[in-house]
């Protein structure tokens, strides 16, 4: 028997595991809903979500005071105090300052500049697959979904590929931050490490101001703005930890999702496997089903309503693109995975309006690629008995399996 909305709590680590039931009944009983003892409303249905998106006057991406909230260990406090101190730029800033920093970044992440990428990427993908393809069973996870965006991320802000390791282990501190369920002594690791990715990259930038080169963050170290000032520290760090981050998390965990769905879906593999050219829409379904940026805050910046439903300023939204995305008002069979879905492009994953995912076309370019050599190279995937537990990272903003482990046959 489904359980009512107010019998939930979404900040259950194992609501977070497996949300879906909650959303369904979110979206049928409270599409607005206040979260128990808390000034956070919870929007879950897609028209609702598109329309908070669009309301940058009422529905404000300037949070990040909100989310600076004190720290469980002193001494991660300390640490964080000895680097640079977090900076409003691309993600917490409203129009028309927000278009200061997203005009820097343009053009490096247009179409054109994306489809020119996919012999360069088809060769990183191919790599990979090489060094496994002899064995029949692999991490996935480990050896393809994480080092491939990682590898592009890498390449175009410009530092070596021999500290991969390092740029993953930032980013996943960066994702245990955002997580809100770190206790103190990751807390501290955390701090540690983002401090000493912000000194690296201030180091680069030092470097880049002498000597530049076509990278991105050349570019940003570079880049003037306002009365044809540099950037400061904090902001250069800023744009740089949302590039890391978001270049690598969500493509990992997408790539990883599709996966794993195309395994339970056997019918809908086959169908893939047997026209290519379905990619791109296929593509759009799993980004539809797996949406690993699940949801992102917003600060009511005045007294207004959605859907009818008063809120009071100064509260937060919870726009929570997961759950619109299985709206069963706008998708069919929401829960059901189909590669030929006729709207799977209207998917939110991606958000909409001003704050659309900068990266956008470069993620849905890097998951055609690897989805279009895994298919083609590989066959009959499976999971490997006893090495997948098939749970997610405990994240209320981030969506990504911890394993994936499969077993295939070459394809000859």
């Amino acid at each position: 028997m489904n359980k009512a909305v107010e019998e939930y709590n979404f900040f259950d680590p194992e609501v977070i595991e497996s949300p879906f039931d909650f959303y369904r009944a979110a979206r049928e009983e409270a599409p607005v809903y206040r979260l128990p003892d808390t000034d956070i409303y919870f929007v879950s249905r897609y028209d609702d979500v598109r329309e908070a998106l669009k309301r940058t006057d009422d529905f404000s991406n300037n949070i990040l005071e909100k989310l600076n909230v004190p720290l469980k260990n002193p001494e991660a406090e300390a640490v964080y105090a000895g680097g640079w101190p977090v900076a409003d730029t691309l993600l917490t800033l409203d129009p028309p300052r927000h278009r200061v920093y997203r005009s820097l970044l343009n053009k490096v992440f247009s179409q054109k500049r994306v489809d020119s990428m996919q012999g360069y990427m088809a060769e990183i993908v191919n790599e990979l697959i090489n060094d496994w393809i002899n064995d029949g069973e692999v991490d996935l996870l480990n050896r393809f979904c994480v080092p491939f965006p990682l590898h592009v991320i890498a390449d175009q802000l410009g530092v070596p590929r021999t500290d991969l390791e390092l740029f993953k282990f930032w980013s996943d501190c960066f994702a245990s931050r955002l997580s809100g369920f770190a206790d103190a002594d990751k807390e501290l690791e955390d701090a540690h490490a983002i401090v000493s990715f912000q000194r690296y990259f201030m180091d680069k930038v030092d470097q880049l101001r002498e000597s530049p080169e076509d990278t991105i963050i050349s570019d940003l170290a570079h880049a003037r703005i306002d009365e044809n000032r540099l950037l400061h520290p904090e902001e250069l760090l800023s744009i740089i930890q949302q590039l890391l981050v978001a270049g690598n998390e969500t493509s990992r965990a997408t790539i990883a999702g599709g996966v794993l769905n195309l395994i339970e879906n056997s019918n809908e593999c086959k169908r893939l496997r047997s026209d290519l050219s379905l990619i791109p829409n296929a593509v759009e379904e799993i980004l539809r089903l797996e949406t690993p940026s699940c949801g992102l805050w917003r600060l009511v910046s005045r007294d207004t309503e959605l859907a009818g439903v008063q809120i009071p300023e100064g509260a937060m939204l919870m726009v929570r693109f997961a759950s619109a995305n299985r709206d069963e008002a706008v998708f069919q069979q929401p829960d059901k995975m189909n590669v030929c879905r006729h709207n799977a492009g209207e998917n939110l994953a991606f958000g909409r309006g001003v704050h659309f995912c900068l990266g956008a076309q470069l993620a849905r370019k890097e998951l055609e690629v690897a989805f279009t050599a895994l298919l083609a190279r590989t066959g009959n995937w499976r999971l490997t008995e006893g090495k997948n537990n098939l749970r997610h990272w405990p994240n209320m903003i981030l969506r990504g399996l911890e394993e994936l482990h499969i077993q295939f046959d070459k394809v000859q």
